[in-house]
């Protein structure tokens, strides 16, 4: 019998999984259609850092992610330091990176598209040490988070209100803390915000792209310091966004850094990493990974060369 040529570690409680009802046999079902073979993991009950270590010591050259950002981001790790390429299956609630990168973003489109997708090189951030593949959140932010992922798979009236209040009671109680934050190339400033925003490459302007980079392939962080945000400011903030004109708003201050140093009074600092809400411990030290992971996705149009192409 042949190897394996994908290892799949399946997220059965992300957003989508959750809804649509994918499972390791209809999975395993789609890949035999196709004439390959394949081994997941679904078991949902062992701890994921021993899910990563059964990934890490297959000998699949493709490790694919099954579910949100979170998953692709903790299998990323494993690829990078293996060397092997990895493969997304958006199963998750945002998809950020799944639409960063133009994957299809439903079960069947994303199989029809598979003969198409090529190995391509992209950038990876890293805080202290950690892989991530889209941003880096502290302050404001993960408190409201928290409060999204308890609604995760919900999407009754009452939940949404719910969410929609518990918004409005914590803009109004944010506090804006200290920060010294010190770039690879320039002197430490002192900044009062209320969240700091750490990015793999740049979030783009554009019409309805909220949230998206046109590139992931740039060699730079984006630093984003929110320095003041009331119910007004949020308001007028999000239909910049929709709008595509919000990176010359008064609250905001961006600056494209390769490495820098997020000093607080906080020893342990909680952030919203690529979705997930952690614990890090400060003082924070970030810095880009140019082209250090190998992913597959459809290939880039010509006009557009975003990201470069592996050679592999």
């Amino acid at each position: 019998m042949l190897a394996p040529r994908y290892h799949i570690v399946l997220n059965a409680n992300s957003g989508t999984a959750m809804r649509s009802g994918v499972t390791a046999e209809r999975l395993h079902q789609l890949f035999a259609e196709r004439g390959e073979t394949v081994s997941i993991d679904a078991d949902s009950t062992r701890p994921f850092a021993e899910r990563l270590n059964t990934a890490r010591s297959t000998s699949a050259p493709i490790l694919l992610a099954a579910g949100g950002d979170g998953t692709a981001t903790a299998l990323a790790e494993v690829t990078v330091d293996t060397g092997r390429t990895l493969a997304v299956l958006p199963l998750g609630t945002a998809n950020l990176l799944a639409r960063d990168l133009s994957l299809p973003l439903t079960l069947e489109d994303w199989f029809k598209a598979l003969d198409d997708m090529v190995p391509r090189k992209i950038d990876v951030g890293e805080v202290n040490g950690r892989l991530f593949l889209h941003k880096v959140v502290i302050g404001a932010v993960p408190g409201i988070a928290a409060a999204r992922e308890q609604l995760r798979g919900r999407k009754d009236l009452g939940a949404m209100i719910g969410f929609l209040l518990h918004f409005v009671r914590r803009l109004s109680r944010i506090r804006r803390f200290a920060a010294e934050v010190t770039p690879s190339h320039g002197e430490p400033h002192i900044e009062r915000v209320q969240s700091i925003a750490v990015a793999n490459n740049d979030y783009a302007e554009g019409l309805g792209q909220v949230f998206h980079r046109s590139r992931l392939d740039a060699g730079t962080l984006s630093l984003y310091l929110l320095r003041q945000l009331t119910l007004r400011d949020a308001m007028r903030l999000a239909a910049g966004m929709l709008m595509g004109n919000w990176r010359n708003d008064d609250v905001l201050e961006i600056e494209n850094v390769r490495a820098v140093v997020v000093r607080t009074r906080w020893r342990r600092v909680r952030a919203m990493v690529d979705g997930e809400i952690e614990s890090l411990t400060g003082p924070l030290r970030f810095r880009i990974r140019p082209l250090a992971l190998t992913i597959l996705a459809p290939p880039v149009p010509a006009e557009e060369p975003d990201v470069q192409q592996a050679t592999t």
